[in-house]
């Protein structure tokens, strides 16, 4: 392969690292969910983490393995879209997507460095945004060597996750002591935040499974591995959610106390109850939250990844500038692309995840709405297509992968509260006004 007159060597990803790359992005592990216990109520958040994935990230995901094994492309359900709708939802959809990233990139290096604060009380100010920048830059070294050593990365660091997160589960089942069930909701909680924010937080769980399409060229045989690694992945992501949580309510309680960070304390209180020894409780509560700080690395890592081909594959359609095609002369990536998104995510990393997942829902949705949409409309207008995966059950199961997600994501738009609808609708503004501009401009 060559590029821009440069010998290029893409080392690519076979099904093990694939497998833990996309765990890391849609799941790293259950932390970010604690909110929603005491927003939606604990009932509700394990119904949620059952049925979610129903009508959420199982349609989306079936829908990317058979668009995926019929164009197999850099820049994936970007130009699945293009290539079903024509250039202006096509640049839309890889618009919105790179956008997003903005709004999560920097917050999870925030993240980072918010837990290492717990350590470290004297790392304020201009302190934590260097530590937040110099992660940035850390996993952007990764990202430049390729795919391989982003699915090496990932598989160490969600080990480390897992390890803590069993024990508590273990634990926490030896010591069941309450209802995990009850309350079904909160009582006097606005219904807007139970079916409308807790509703968004479980969406923004259970995305991203369309995003590692985006490096399929950069997979071992995507055709059959991308599939196979999805069949993995999201029962090991409902898992991964919904066990801490019915394990973590069941043992420890207090959901009127779970906000973000909780694992950790629950942790804590499961392993002194466990044998009746507060060294045991500190020991599991500190290991929760190095996990909670390795998950930011993790999501972190797996985010650079999956989002930066896109400015690389619209770049490569005349969208963005040329320069942004440039490949690594050693390690065959898209590094300059790479650069200039890791550069962006640095110069936000001073905001919080807080009400930036609201805002996230709404560009998210909208890709995720056009990528089902793109597999009914490329059923109808390219049926030759070879598909070596086809979503199984006919017109109803193509119905079913395409109405799921929208009527999903309506629901969750329309129980947005104010600055969710004022943020979201001009993040999404920008997409066309973006495309004006490019589309018109002189050449």
């Amino acid at each position: 392969m060559t590029t821009n007159g440069n010998s290029t060597a893409l080392r690519k990803a076979g099904l093990f690292y694939l497998v833990f790359v996309m765990f890391s992005y849609t799941t790293g592990g259950p932390f970010g969910l604690e909110d929603m216990v005491t927003t939606s109520g604990p009932g509700m958040t394990l119904i949620y983490l059952l049925v979610l994935p129903f009508f959420w990230c199982i349609p989306v995901s079936l829908v990317s393995a058979e668009l995926t094994t019929a164009m197999p492309v850099e820049g994936g359900f970007y130009r699945w879209t293009r290539a079903a709708f024509g250039d202006f939802w096509g640049f839309l959809a890889g618009w919105w997507n790179w956008s997003a990233s903005f709004l999560l990139g920097g917050a999870y290096a925030v993240l980072f460095t918010d837990y290492l604060v717990y350590y470290f009380p004297q790392i304020t100010g201009w302190r934590h945004y260097l530590i937040s920048v110099a992660l940035i830059a850390a996993i952007t070294w990764i990202n430049v060597r390729g795919i391989q050593m982003v699915g090496q990365v990932a598989t160490a660091l969600e080990i480390f996750i897992f390890v803590p997160v069993a024990a508590m589960i273990v634990m926490a089942f030896m010591k069941w002591h309450h209802n995990p069930f009850v309350p079904l909701i909160p009582p006097h909680q606005p219904t807007f935040k139970i079916f409308g924010v807790g509703l968004a937080l479980g969406l923004w769980l259970y995305s991203g499974y369309e995003q590692l399409s985006t490096v399929a060229e950069e997979v071992e045989n995507p055709q059959r591995t991308y599939p196979r690694a999805l069949a993995l992945v999201v029962p090991l992501s409902i898992a991964a959610y919904f066990l801490p949580t019915l394990a973590g309510l069941a043992s420890a309680g207090s959901w009127q106390n779970w906000h973000t960070g909780y694992f950790s304390v629950a942790a804590k209180q499961i392993g002194a109850s466990f044998l009746g020894h507060p060294w045991l409780g500190t020991c599991l509560g500190t290991s929760m939250t190095l996990a909670a700080m390795v998950a930011n690395v993790a999501l972190l890592n797996s985010t650079v990844l999956t989002t930066t081909r896109m400015p690389f594959a619209m770049a490569e359609d005349g969208y963005l500038p040329q320069i942004l095609t440039r490949k690594h002369a050693r390690y065959g990536t898209p590094w300059l692309a790479i650069v200039v998104s890791a550069t962006i995510y640095a110069l936000l990393a001073w905001q919080s995840l807080a009400q930036l997942i609201s805002v996230y829902i709404w560009l998210r949705s909208a890709t995720t709405v056009l990528t089902v949409l793109s597999a009914w409309k490329l059923r109808r207008t390219r049926p030759e297509m070879t598909r070596a995966f086809v979503i199984p059950g006919g017109r109803i199961g193509l119905l079913y992968v395409v109405a799921a997600p929208v009527v999903m994501a309506l629901v969750a738009l329309l129980g947005s509260d104010r600055f969710a609808v004022i943020g979201g609708a001009v993040a999404m503004a920008l997409g066309p006004l973006v495309y004006a501009i490019v589309a018109f401009r002189p050449r």
